[in-house]
């Protein structure tokens, strides 16, 4: 059952959707033409598909492993289809050219790193960090720092890592001890243990770079004491070239349930030698960059490993031959009929399927946004567009990996008896998808962050630029091409607007009311954002249909997306009206009686 990538979709996303040509006036828009990203896409996804994804089954099977002189070996083939990755120059697709980067538009990079990610979500993760790692560097390092360590990172010659839990803290990042000593020639001595760090030691490239949270000497203790520090695995000498081995080393693997492939490292540090990223005391608004980019990436991790789990239950179902549909025989040549006969493998393929095709042109959407943020040519867009970033990032990291989950689930189930067996994919994508609901903050912790910091952000003006948004395009298409797609969103957005006023109304008052709404707050985003994606993919669809298009694929999508409007989006209704049940139910039972 071999993964394929869902090149088909990007094209139309961004050539009758998102309509990209028109961008190329922009700044890094100019080599982005349709025609040369689909040709980039196409190459991409022979390489996601021939070279990483045979990798998979063998790498969760194998692992991971620690050997005597703390070195750790991956699974076989990963190391030489790393070097593959850098030497064709797809870890520099985005880059700054300044450093030796593509400087692609980021939505390019988005749509190959799903390939990469579904074909190997353990094998993606390594280059995954380093692109957070490039993010917190160009935001927090001096000028130096870049041009020693940026040019490295962005061809993939060096990897990244970001270092924040500890054995006693996770999300409480004010509880952490790793210390940073001032050894007063510009750099410092860190030492302390961090724990679940992601690629923190391989043998796939030159040099790691560890971000790493620590407090120096004399720092106010909680949040407002932790600095960032960059502390590489080998000291660069004078030109730059990997150098002594700093005092670092992995005391341990993690046993996981899943991505096995990928080195989840206990990482220890002894006086490990370290510069400071940005300022004392400033650590976590840097890392921020780095968590932010690595939550978006966790987001297309849901998706990505939702949809490679898909086309594996899609062909079992075309092969599985069981029963006859209720009707009659649709193939009375064969013993039995495909389980594509029974409505029920029908409803969890499709309602996947509608699943899948929104969250990516979300994604896709959010991905446009971050280059609009830097690119546009006037200021408001600009703003608009750094706004959405900062409110959508939970939602993206939040709703799409919770609806991840839910597409490989059922995707195992019609798998049957066989998906929870080691003879067929299922069981690993359903193993590997779940972390996402847990790193880079856990979904109620994103759920949290967009109701109590991003809701009210600069005076609510991020999610009421999003409300007047959907209400222009309503507008503007009620009537149009695809009205049952556009009243729905009327409607669907009516519902997350009550759902805001009630949280204002009665958070407020009351925190733990806004705690309790928040995941059913996030889930009604997401599926608002879902539809809004549905409107626009249906408008283009049907617009080419009238035009006179042959090709299927546009009638296919209609009908996808009207399984989304009948049985997805009426999971809001639930949403809203549990949210607006409050926090007195939730609260009630004294600890003793759980």
């Amino acid at each position: 059952m071999a993964y394929t990538a869902p090149v088909r979709d990007y094209q139309f996303l961004f050539d009758k959707v998102f309509k990209i040509d028109g961008l190329t006036n922009l700044a890094g828009f100019g080599d982005a033409s349709l025609d040369t990203v689909m040709q980039i896409l196409d190459e991409a996804a022979k390489f996601a598909q021939d070279v990483v994804a045979p990798l998979n089954g063998p790498g969760d099977k194998q692992g991971c492993v620690l050997n005597a002189d703390h070195s750790v070996t991956a699974p076989d083939g990963y190391k030489e289809a790393y070097q593959a990755l850098i030497e064709a120059g797809w870890t520099s697709l985005s880059g700054s050219p300044d450093y030796g980067g593509q400087g692609l538009p980021h939505f390019v990079n988005m749509a190959f790193s799903e390939f990469l990610t579904g074909a190997s979500s353990a094998f993606a993760m390594y280059p995954g960090l380093t692109e957070g790692a490039i993010a917190a560097l160009t935001a927090g390092g001096t000028d130096e720092q870049k041009s020693l360590y940026l040019p490295k990172l962005i061809s993939g010659e060096w990897s990244g890592t970001m270092n924040l839990t500890e054995p006693h803290c996770g999300t409480d990042l004010g509880l952490l001890r790793t210390k940073a000593k001032d050894k007063g020639d510009g750099s410092y001595a860190i030492t302390g243990q961090k724990i679940w760090i992601s690629a923190g030691e391989h043998d796939f490239t030159g040099n790691i770079c560890h971000l790493v949270l620590a407090r120096a000497e004399g720092a106010p203790e909680g949040v407002k004491g932790i600095s960032l520090f960059l502390v590489p695995k080998f000291i660069p000498d004078a030109d730059g070239n990997p150098g002594e081995r700093n005092s670092l080393h992995c005391a341990g693997l993690e046993h996981k349930m899943g991505i096995h492939g990928n080195s989840t490292c206990v990482m220890v540090y002894e006086e490990a030698t370290g510069w400071l990223l940005g300022n004392l005391h400033e650590g976590l608004k840097i890392m921020f960059y780095m968590m932010n980019n690595a939550r978006l990436g966790v987001g297309l991790q849901g998706l990505a490993i939702g949809h490679a789990s898909y086309v594996a239950a899609a062909e079992f179902a075309k092969d599985r031959l069981q029963g006859r549909a209720l009707n009659g025989p649709k193939s009375p040549d064969k013993p039995a009929d495909s389980i594509l006969v029974h409505p029920d493998v029908r409803r969890m393929l499709l309602e996947s399927r509608s699943i899948l095709e929104s969250g990516r042109a979300f994604i896709a959407w959010v991905a446009l946004q971050a280059d609009l943020a830097h690119a546009a040519e006037d200021e408001k867009t600009r703003e608009k567009a750094s706004d959405y970033m900062a409110l959508l990032t939970p939602v993206v990291k939040g709703y799409l990996t919770e609806k991840g989950l839910k597409v490989t689930q059922d995707s195992m189930q019609v798998h049957g008896g066989s998906g929870f067996t080691e003879h067929f994919p299922a069981s690993q994508y359903m193993r590997d998808v779940r972390i996402t609901l847990i790193y880079e903050g856990t979904n109620g912790i994103q759920a949290l962050d967009l109701v109590g910091r991003k809701l009210p952000s600069k005076g609510g003006r991020a999610i009421m630029s999003f409300f007047g948004e959907i209400d222009a395009y309503v507008a503007e298409h009620e009537t149009g091409k695809a009205p049952e797609f556009v009243t729905a969103l009327k409607s669907t957005k009516a519902k997350l607007q009550d759902a805001t006023m009630w949280l204002m109304q009665n958070g407020m008052t009351n925190p733990d009311n806004a705690a309790a709404a928040s995941m059913d707050y996030l889930c009604l985003f997401g599926l608002t954002c879902l539809n809004y994606m549905w409107a626009m993919m249906a408008e283009a669809a049907q617009t080419e249909i009238d035009a006179g298009s042959d090709d299927p694929y546009y009638d296919t999508k209609l009908k996808v997306g009207r399984v989304f409007l009948e049985r997805v989006l009426p999971e809001a209704d639930s949403h809203l009206l549990k949210l607006k049940s409050g926090s007195e139910a939730l609260m009630a039972l004294a600890d003793d009686q759980f």
